[in-house]
């Protein structure tokens, strides 16, 4: 148990308000060690009061990110999701593809303090210090062909975006095929693994990772990053930033799973799209095309308009901006 764990035990045990120099002796850590953890027990959603020649006294856990509390934000219908809080673990979608082989059932949702190794797509690594994002990893076993598991990520985008803007206030956009953008910034990625059941062709498990920075890091964003890497919030967030997230998203997530051959989300992931009106290059392979996004088809492609005049359609590939003023415009506005 690290020292924040332990010093809200103390406070949870405590009737009355405990010391800080009476917390320090009893962890054997110094006064300093004791105020950077309270501190940070309240970033963390925890009311905790501090009174001079008192102590400290934990006032209200509703705020914090708990099981319990994102529980309770849950719609109807929504009582087979079970929700598995953990410190610091390599990355979510590992430790719960681990639990998937093992038969856990679908519904599970895994959410980590920090990662070691987050994942991205392409083998990227997604940077996941403590307490400064939304780690979160959900297994799903639908009935699905393989072929039609992308539009688990598609569907996880919307309610990503639709999630943030909720509670942010501010519009989230989807920058093909699902990275969610605030104010031209990269705040959220998706990555969705799964096990295939070759007799029959259909999926044995999905595993959807979702990464959402919360916070800037106090030192900012590592260098490979820090061009294109944004936070919802640059210095501070209020309390149950990362409990009502993960409500959010779970609740418009599994309204689009449970209906996910209607693709009921697909208006939606249109009209949120970031890179529609925007010139971009596309790399597939060692091939690369420049051109205009005309807009999104109802199979969540990318359909482009080349400099040459041909109109082409991807499923799958990178994308970069062209125009990096446009993508500037669109962060100051």
């Amino acid at each position: 148990m690290n020292i924040t764990d332990s010093i809200l035990r103390i406070l949870r045990e405590s009737p009355k308000a405990v010391s800080g120099e009476a917390i320090a002796e009893q962890l054997g850590v110094s006064r300093s060690g004791v105020w950077k953890a309270v501190r940070k027990l309240r970033e963390e959603g925890y009311k905790i009061e501090a009174a001079t020649n008192k102590g400290y006294r934990l006032v209200s856990e509703s705020g914090a990110l708990s099981p319990e509390n994102i529980q309770r934000r849950l719609e109807p219908g929504m009582e087979g999701i079970e929700i598995d809080l953990r410190g610091e673990v390599t990355s979510t979608n590992t430790v719960l593809k681990e639990l998937a082989e093992q038969g856990r059932p679908e519904g599970l949702v895994l959410i980590a303090q920090s990662q070691v190794k987050g994942k991205g797509r392409l083998g990227r690594s997604f940077y996941s210090p403590q307490g400064q994002g939304l780690y979160m990893s959900i297994l799903l076993r639908p009935e699905l062909p393989a072929e039609d598991s992308l539009a688990i990520t598609t569907a996880a985008a919307v309610a990503v975006a639709e999630a943030v803007s909720r509670v942010t206030g501010r519009q989230a956009m989807i920058k093909w095929v699902n990275d969610v953008y605030l104010e031209g910034r990269k705040i959220c990625g998706i990555l969705t693994e799964a096990a295939i059941d070759f007799e029959n062709g259909k999926l044995n498990y999905a595993v959807l990772g979702i990464g959402v920075n919360i916070l800037e890091p106090p030192r900012g964003f590592p260098p490979e990053i820090s061009e294109t890497a944004g936070a919802l919030y640059r210095e501070e967030a209020p309390a149950d930033t990362r409990t009502r997230l993960a409500a959010e998203i779970l609740n418009r997530f599994f309204g689009f799973y449970r209906a996910l051959p209607e693709h009921s989300y697909m208006d939606a992931y249109k009209k949120l799209s970031l890179l529609t009106g925007l010139e971009i290059t596309f790399q597939q392979g060692q091939e690369t095309w420049e051109g205009t996004v005309l807009g999104i088809d109802n199979e969540a492609r990318l359909v482009v308009r080349l400099d040459s005049g041909e109109e082409k359609v991807f499923s799958a590939g990178e994308v970069a901006i062209v125009k990096k003023g446009l993508l500037e415009q669109i962060r100051t506005n």
